[in-house]
């Protein structure tokens, strides 16, 4: 069981706190509690929380963990809870400047989870949501049976990911009833024309306009469509419309409402991960490092700094750029003079003293996610200081190796790999296709095909779902496809896009 800070661990966490609000830091209340190395992965496996539902994934990733930590391959620092307040971990086992450095990095975080606007319609109760989530499904095992829900569980974790993570922020469709009454006072039957107003209440009696209304009702339900325009958000539409039993609109509820919970970490994963990292540097080399302590943080710093050919540490790329930003904006090197200067040497030397690096990465934090912050900030000079490249398989020399330095291939490809996640993006675009109570969906192509297997089988899962079916429309070599499974068979047809 998670333990009480020590009194000495009390103080170094009130230490780390003071320093963390002398940098301007903003926080929830934060609690750490103390963990073994095999608790510390029970609580990863959960995903960060002391308990969820039940499900064999989680002795699974348990397994994974365990032996990644003995066998050396891997070790947990830190988790932080996204939450009011912030729960977080420490290992008993770390030696006492990781447990400084994990504090610090922890600090970076809750005040990363509190500003930026991705987490602002976040549920901050989430751990006792957990729990209650937990309660919910454990008692539908013990009505319905744990392999019956199992099962749907996993189909529907298959599922997970079609979910319109942009939703907090758009509305994407009208308001329901606002549409239905501009419907109303736009819908005006006149009947037969009246040279005389008194006779038209014999020309045009009550009965015959409001038969002829619903002519026109008749004709706007056939004409309508259903969904009005494309859902992105797919387990929604399924929640509404797809003729699940009560257990199974609870569990995929759970889920759905889990999968938005966790999205923005998702979003914000370099810019997370790096603004925690900037400031346990900055706190821990400026205020809290003592003198013999600076070779192992630096060991230890430089092992999570780390990179590989071919993957992007978002650890090392988020806090470089943060940086970057900083410099560049002490230094005055953005706006239209900075742009224009074509002068090699004065750039390099270029410093107008503005100072105002600090206040730019706070504004940065709060109004960002990845994709608008490496977008935005993302410069050639920057790329080619961290030597950032993309990497790729060739089929001719059948061999991984660096395809192209080029900027605008290298920020084009960073880009791909954030946007939904790197997974592609789909819509549904009619539950009652060919008017055979068919599911039809669409995959929005970006350059990226979808992968065959993973097609076919979550086509499989979203048909033991909507009990009809399901067919997406795709495109393969430039040309228009149409996957279908019914129950029984997988097919697909060319089709026009």
């Amino acid at each position: 069981m998670p333990k009480s800070l020590t009194p000495r661990l009390a103080a170094l966490r009130d230490e780390i706190h003071g320093y963390a609000k002398e940098f301007g830091l903003d926080f929830f209340d934060t609690v750490f509690e103390m963990v073994s190395y095999d608790e510390m992965n029970m609580v990863a496996a959960y995903g960060g929380f002391p308990t969820r539902y039940p499900h064999w994934r989680w002795g699974m990733e348990y397994e994974q963990l365990s032996k990644g930590y003995e066998y050396g391959l891997s070790k947990i620092y830190e988790l932080v809870i996204n939450n009011d307040p912030c729960y977080a971990y420490l290992m008993e086992s770390n030696p006492e400047v990781d447990q400084k450095l994990v504090m610090a990095h922890v600090y970076g975080h809750c005040d990363f989870f509190k500003n930026n606007f991705s987490f602002r319609h976040t549920n901050r109760r989430m751990i006792d949501e957990m729990a209650n989530h937990a309660t919910r499904v454990r008692r539908w095992v013990d009505k319905i049976g744990v392999e019956k829900v199992e099962d749907f569980i996993d189909r529907t974790l298959s599922l997970e990911n079609l979910i319109d993570q942009h939703s907090p922020h758009i509305r994407r469709n009208p308001d329901p009833r606002r549409a239905e009454d501009e419907l109303k006072s736009n819908e005006r039957v006149e009947g037969f024309k009246v040279g005389r107003e008194y006779m038209r209440g014999y020309i045009n009696p009550s009965e015959f306009l409001d038969s002829q209304r619903k002519k026109v009702e008749d004709e706007k339900q056939r004409a309508k469509k259903f969904p009005e325009r494309p859902q992105r958000d797919v387990l929604l539409f399924l929640l509404e419309e797809a003729p699940l039993e009560p257990w199974e609109s609870d569990i995929l509820a759970i889920l759905r409402e889990e999968a938005y919970y966790f999205a923005p970490q998702g979003q914000t994963k370099i810019m997370n991960e790096g603004w925690a990292s900037y400031w346990h540097s900055t706190i821990m080399t400026r205020r809290a490092l003592r003198d013999d302590e600076i070779i192992d943080y630096a060991d230890h710093h430089s092992g999570t700094m780390g990179t590989r050919p071919g993957a992007i540490n978002p650890y090392k790329l988020g806090i470089e750029l943060w940086r970057d930003i900083e410099e560049r904006w002490n230094k005055g090197r953005f706006g239209k003079e900075w742009d224009e200067c074509d002068d090699l040497r004065a750039r390099r030397n270029w410093d107008k003293k503005l100072g105002a690096g600090r206040e730019k990465i706070f504004e940065v934090r709060k109004h960002y996610n990845d994709i608008t912050f490496i977008d935005t900030f993302l410069t050639p000079e920057f790329a080619m200081e961290q030597k950032l490249f993309v990497y790729g398989f060739n089929d001719k020399r059948n061999s991984w190796e660096i395809l192209d330095r080029e900027f605008r291939k290298v920020k084009s490809k960073l880009l791909q790999g954030l946007t939904n996640f790197g997974q592609p993006i789909i819509e549904v675009v009619d539950g009652n296709h060919e008017n055979r109570g068919e599911l039809l969906l669409a995959h929005k192509h970006d350059g990226q095909d979808l992968k065959g297997d993973y097609a076919r089988e979550t086509l499989r899962n979203l048909q033991s779902l909507w009990r009809r079916p399901v067919n997406i429309i795709t495109r393969y070599d430039n040309k228009g496809v149409m996957l279908r499974f019914d129950g029984t068979n997988q097919t697909e047809k060319k089709v026009e896009l």
